[in-house]
């Protein structure tokens, strides 16, 4: 068995880029109100910190399983009748989708893009006080030079459709309905699989937006390092995709802000970000700006941006929890990115479905 998903890992940024750690205990969170699940197809568990998903069967043009979910659209109705949410950025991520036909029985048929589910997720800490960079760091998941997450089976919608299994029959991952899945056969984000009643169900991980709590997963990274440390796919062809263009009319992304050096200890209010979770073993609570219910800008492909609370700053210090949090915080030079430059993205790419928030 690999590394359970369920495992804290921990992380700080690596050579100026920081990489988003993804996958926490929720620990450390007060109690939230019902959340209001943006993927109707799915089912959420919050006190278990999962989603339960409809279990989509594809397959290789060679007839090997390919299993999948589907979680957002590029198209509105496409996205409403499916139950998953709609985001027009995916439009413009076209290029980095993978073709699919539309088989006899419904079932999509992809000619490239595999995944190799079997690698055993391993990260160790660095030594005591410096725990990042990892001694070692290894995804549990890898995929080929033309698989991507992103898939446009013959028509112009491109949909987010994740693998979580590959080349594996359903007689196998039927194993797994009462949970306790081999990650050496799934993706790490699986807490349990079951073709036999046609569900999955995934980690999932808290942060904010707008001000609100939300719940997202983590399924693919565009950097090796961050996929391990994430118990994400790492995808390589994700790096395909500009990461620096927020908002603009051909941007596919949506930026994540990633606190570095905020407050620590898991009774403090004020508790956030990546020194906090390697101190503390908890969620690093990072900040996206659009989700849906929360602006139309959404997308699921999330290209981080470090935050750094200023020197002069650090004795007032507390949970940012928006996009304009930051962009304030920014303008009175208490927050920056990396050596004091400007906040901005760092080139890493994570694909990072919403899957519900909390008023």
């Amino acid at each position: 068995m690999k590394h359970s998903a369920h495992a804290a890992i921990r992380s700080r940024h690596w050579r100026g880029a920081v990489v988003l750690v993804l996958g926490f205990l929720a620990a450390g969170l007060p109690a939230q109100a019902e959340p209001i699940n943006l993927v109707a197809s799915g089912k959420v568990d919050l006190e278990a910190g999962v989603v339960t998903l409809p279990l989509k069967q594809g397959r290789m043009s060679d007839g090997a399983a390919a299993w999948y979910v589907l979680l957002d659209a590029s198209d509105r109705a496409a996205a409403a009748r499916l139950g998953i949410n709609w985001s027009a950025k995916l439009a413009n991520a076209a290029d980095a989708a993978r073709d699919a036909s539309v088989g006899p029985d419904g079932s999509w048929v992809f000619a490239v893009g595999t995944v190799d589910f079997a690698p055993e997720r391993r990260v160790v800490p660095g030594p005591t006080g410096q725990a990042f960079p990892p001694a070692i760091a290894q995804p549990g998941s890898v995929a080929d030079a033309d698989y991507s997450p992103l898939v446009r089976p013959g028509d112009a919608v491109v949909y987010n459709a994740p693998v979580v299994a590959s080349g594996v029959p359903a007689s196998v991952l039927d194993r797994f309905c009462d949970g306790a899945p081999d990650h050496g056969v799934v993706h790490d984000k699986v807490t349990r699989i079951c073709p036999r009643d046609g569900t999955v169900t995934l980690a999932l991980t808290a942060g904010f937006a707008r001000g609100k709590r939300i719940e997202y997963v983590s399924t693919e990274a565009s950097v090796a390092l961050v996929a391990a440390l994430e118990g994400a796919t790492f995808a390589p062809r994700l790096a395909e995709l500009p990461a620096d263009l927020d908002d603009a009319p051909d941007s596919a992304v949506e930026p994540i802000y990633v606190v570095i050096n905020g407050e620590t200890g898991d009774a403090n209010p004020s508790r956030q970000g990546l020194e906090s979770a390697l101190a503390d073993g908890l969620q690093p609570l990072n900040v996206t700006g659009d989700i849906p219910t929360l602006g139309d800008g959404y997308s699921p492909l999330w290209a981080s941006h470090p935050v750094n609370w200023a020197d002069t700053s650090l004795d007032r210090r507390w949970r940012i929890t928006s996009e304009a949090d930051v962009r304030g915080l920014a303008g009175l030079r208490l927050v920056h990115g990396p050596g004091g430059r400007a906040i901005g993205a760092d080139g890493i790419l994570v694909n990072c479905p919403a899957i519900a928030r909390r008023d």
